[in-house]
């Protein structure tokens, strides 16, 4: 056998088999560490995932607990001052606790525990408390005695030490709201600055666990929250709550590990850990302080194998996949995976477009208004609305609110639809609340707008606008237009086939909004009778096509208009509901071309009879005050009204006459002030009408009572008083007179 030979017959197979093997072995390597590789990644992912799940929930569950502890500390601090107003008279403390009750959903109890014999006719203990029952009436009771003795409870004695605000620790309150609660204490100063008594706030504490446990991640965890003092207030186990410290059942562990977790948490750290449980399974701890102010933290417990046991099962699988099909199964994986991370790519490319999409319909709905009726406690106004855009999201637009006793309200247009027309129509939604919060004229609104808008359009995208302001006492109605399509006035009057009467408002077009900033826009206005209503729309009404292109139009609208109930019920039949139906009969199958926005209006005051009115005169000098406190006086008593109201009657008038008196008139000018006061069977009216300069109180900012008295400026806690005292508080400037008018519902 010679060397060629040879080299076919022993060599060449040898390294054919040596190579088939090799390539095999480098096959299932590369498989292999491309599988170490996943596991690795997946496994980081997975990790990464895990604590941003933990920690939002951290952070949302801690922007829920300080938004519902924020809201009872700026109540408690606010009402101090009354307290030390009344202070010598202690039972119309009721009144103020009743206030504090009835107002915030999460105050279950409040009361003022008072120093020792403070008042000698009550005795050692007196301590006014006030719940609310399930029906929303309210239960006055004095719960201080040797029963409940509050002078040695945490909560007074430490605020009565400190002479500063602050918040117990979780106890089940027997004799107040006879549940689990944290007291925030306030200190009572009389009105030479001792302190005299603690304003005690309750809150219960039954929504803790909702809020803790209100996580819908993929990955279950066990939530416990702590107290300042260790103290578990919230945990899976119902049993441990408020039964056992957090120490203890970390010691319980014997894992010197979850100690140091739980003495980090009561310092007020944040961070993360891993502990093993009694049963010997890895877990993992994030941890947060959640309530700042009363010292509590909250820990998120996920176990291991929660977050990693898909993964190690598909691990497995993979791997007996490999064993069995070696290099095919191998080169198939190999393929797939790369097929499988297009795939994965574009999927999360899709699901992150189309959640943010969906984020951002979310936002945009939250800045329509949605809830109707929107004043169901009123009867002079009656609104619905509703938006329909032709994609996720689009750029039309509309809000309403009630400032002062004027309804402000708009409807626009933006150009364009989508995610930018969407942006413009959040930042034009935002200008409007911004500029019409100080500012009461509607073509000055719409001016400031206009600048705002132009100055920043580099897209070159425009709006069309329209801004109303009904003057709801009166029914005086101010409007500016800017470009958008005249609404329809529907009178309560029927014509002779006896359906209403819709016609359109005489506007002046003007130009949209963002096209020229220095435009001067020219405003309108006419008065709407009782049971009026006004329908203001989008162009995507009337010029919604069919399947031929033809237009709805407008002939169309105003029959619908004209054919519908005038009402703003939306539990029955209703313009919107009309028209829209009307719409979707006529477009058919055609694919709807923009958006469609509708706004009804109904202007429903009713005249009732006055059953009292009377008038008093004065000149613009402060020695007259007793005169105008007389006067309210017999308004008040032949109303038969309480003592109380009567005293808050009577500051409200004295606060904005002297007002009045102060900067109605130039200085050592004397004029006269007119207070008439009006009642029917269910509100009183007083108006103050003066002939002098135009001056709107009501555009002074409230005094900003979180502030001290020495840090607090001068100004502004005379109309905020008024504000606080009144139910509504309205001016107009009318035939040269400064018209401002109180209202103050009757209780009967």
């Amino acid at each position: 056998m010679n060397v060629k030979e040879l080299y076919y017959e022993k060599i060449t197979p040898w390294f054919q088999k040596r190579s088939s093997m090799f390539i095999m072995f480098t096959a299932v390597l590369l498989l292999g560490i491309s599988l170490a590789v996943l596991y690795y990644h997946s496994h980081e992912s997975l990790r990464r995932e895990a604590k941003e799940r933990a920690e939002n929930h951290l952070t949302e569950t801690g922007l829920k607990i300080r938004n519902v502890m924020s809201a009872i500390e700026i109540v408690a601090r606010n009402m101090t001052w009354p307290m030390q107003k009344y202070m010598d008279k202690p039972e119309t403390l009721y009144h103020l606790l009743g206030r504090i009750v009835s107002e915030n959903k999460n105050i279950v109890g409040a009361g003022v525990g008072f120093k020792a014999n403070y008042f000698p006719n009550k005795g050692r203990w007196f301590e006014p408390y006030i719940t609310q029952n399930s029906d929303g009436t309210l239960k006055n009771r004095q719960i201080g005695g040797a029963h409940h003795n509050y002078l040695e409870a945490e909560w007074f004695k430490n605020t009565m030490e400190c002479d500063s605000c602050l918040w117990s620790e979780p106890y089940y309150d027997e004799s107040g709201a006879k549940t689990l609660v944290a007291t925030f204490s306030s200190p009572i100063h009389d009105t030479d600055g001792n302190i005299v008594g603690v304003l005690a706030t309750d809150i219960s504490l039954d929504w803790l666990s909702k809020v803790i446990n209100d996580d819908d991640d993929e990955y279950p965890s066990e939530n416990i929250m702590v107290s300042r003092k260790g103290l578990i207030m919230a945990c899976p186990v119902e049993s441990l709550i408020m039964n056992l410290s957090s120490l203890e059942a970390a010691a319980q562990l014997n894992d010197t590990m979850a100690m140091e977790v739980d003495r980090r948490m009561l310092a007020g750290e944040s961070g993360e850990t891993t502990v093993w449980n009694n049963k010997g399974e890895k877990t993992y701890v994030f941890y947060a302080p959640v309530g700042e102010s009363a010292g509590w933290s909250m820990a998120v417990i996920c176990k291991d194998k929660d977050i990693y046991g898909n993964l190690q099962k598909i691990s497995m699988r993979l791997i007996a996949f490999m064993m069995l099909g070696l290099f095919m199964l191998g080169f198939i994986l190999w393929l797939s995976a790369r097929q499988a991370a297009r795939l994965q790519k574009s999927n999360a490319e899709k699901q992150r477009i189309g959640s943010e999409l969906r984020i951002a319909r979310s936002i945009q709905e939250q800045m329509v208004p949605k809830d109707y009726p929107p004043y169901p406690e009123r009867d002079d106004i009656d609104i619905i609305g509703t938006i329909k855009p032709a994609k996720e999201v689009g750029g039309d637009l509309f809000d309403f609110y009630i400032r002062d006793e004027k309804l402000f309200f708009c409807i626009g247009d933006v150009s364009g639809k989508g995610i930018p027309a969407s942006l413009v129509m959040a930042v034009t939604r935002f200008l409007f609340r911004t500029i019409s919060s100080h500012e009461p004229n509607a073509t000055r609104i719409m001016e400031v707008m206009n600048e705002s808008l132009s100055s920043t359009n580099k897209s070159s995208m425009f709006i069309t606008f329209f801004i109303g302001i009904l003057d709801l006492p009166t029914g005086r109605l101010r409007y500016c237009n800017a470009g958008h399509n005249a609404p329809l006035i529907i009178s309560s009057a029927n014509d002779n086939n006896g359906s209403h009467k819709a016609q359109t408002l005489d506007v002046i077009p003007n130009i949209p909004l963002g096209i020229m900033g220095d435009f001067k826009f020219e405003g309108q206005e006419t008065v709407m009778n009782p049971q009026t209503s006004i329908f203001l729309y989008t162009d995507g009404l009337t010029e919604a096509e069919d399947t031929e292109h033809k237009l709805f139009g407008e002939e169309r609208m105003i029959n619908v208009a004209n054919e519908s109930p005038n009402t703003c019920d939306m539990h029955s039949e209703n313009l919107l509901g009309n028209m829209q139906k009307a719409i979707g009969s006529f477009v058919g199958e055609a694919e709807q071309s923009d958006d469609l926005t509708m706004l009804l209006i109904k202007y429903t005051k009713e005249h009732r009879e006055v059953k009292l009115k009377r008038t008093i005169t004065l000149t613009n000098d402060v020695g007259n005050v007793p005169q105008l406190n007389a006067f309210v006086d017999t308004v008040a008593e032949e109303l038969a009204l309480e003592q109380a109201d009567t005293m808050e009657l009577n500051l409200a008038l004295e606060e904005a006459v002297v007002n009045v008196m102060n900067y109605a008139y130039p200085h050592n000018t004397q004029g006269d002030i007119n207070i008439t006061a009006e009642a029917n069977d269910i509100r009183l009216k007083f108006t103050i009408t003066d002939h002098g300069m135009p001056f709107d109180p009501t555009m002074k900012e409230d005094a900003d009572t979180t502030l001290s008295a020495e840090e607090r400026p001068i100004g502004g806690l005379g109309i905020y008083l008024v504000r606080q005292l009144m139910d509504s508080i309205n001016y107009e400037r009318t035939d040269g007179c400064n018209v401002l008018t109180l209202r103050k519902k009757l209780v009967r």
